[in-house]
């Protein structure tokens, strides 16, 4: 992803112009990055999550937040904005503008040609920098497949979910979420051409 015109800019800055910006944009390393817009099959997958897991959390002190929050990983100076944020225990923000969230338990990417590379790999080196996160889970658009980052200690363990009829378990959350629920309304074949998110 090419950064914006800005050849550095310091964390207060980032804020200061994001805060302002109809477009929202990644912080890394002092580079501003611009966010590509999101395919159609991406927002069902994303909308169908978020829905799933506020049903679920109704009625407990859980939160889940889609696309628009802002997390930061205090420990790399990376802001970000993951697909889907979840969290049982009390929100801790950056200030009191209440848009830029430190503790993220559960975070959701959803996969496409253009992120998947960064997103397993550099963005997840950044979110294994979270002292508070428990799972990490990619969701891909092109196949039935979720992968699936439980921390064990210092160990981040890998499962797959990706028979038509089985469902991942977010311990961190008490939920489940079936393939099935996930993938609704989603067209597989429609997929064809790569996805702009």
């Amino acid at each position: 992803m090419p950064p914006l015109a800005l050849p550095y800019a310091t964390p207060a800055e980032y804020l200061a112009a994001e805060r302002k910006a109809a477009e929202k944009s990644e912080y890394i390393n002092g580079h501003v990055y611009a966010m590509a817009g999101a395919s159609r099959v991406h927002n069902l997958i994303v909308v169908n999550t978020v829905s799933e897991l506020r049903t679920q959390l109704r009625g407990r002190r859980c939160e889940a937040y889609a696309n628009d929050m802002r997390v930061k990983v205090e420990r790399t100076g990376m802001y970000t904005y993951p697909d889907v944020i979840g969290l049982c225990e009390e929100p801790r923000f950056e200030d009191e503008n209440v848009d830029t969230l430190l503790n993220p338990t559960v975070i959701i990417e959803v996969l496409s040609p253009s992120t998947e590379r960064y997103d397993r790999g550099e963005k997840f080196a950044h979110y294994r920098r979270l002292e508070s996160l428990r799972e990490y889970i990619l969701i891909a658009q092109d196949i039935r497949r979720i992968d699936h980052y439980l921390r064990d200690g210092d160990t981040w363990v890998l499962t797959e979910v990706s028979e038509p009829e089985s469902a991942l378990v977010i311990s961190s959350l008490s939920c489940t979420l079936r393939l099935s629920d996930i993938y609704d309304r989603v067209e597989l074949s429609a997929v064809g051409s790569p996805p702009r998110a």
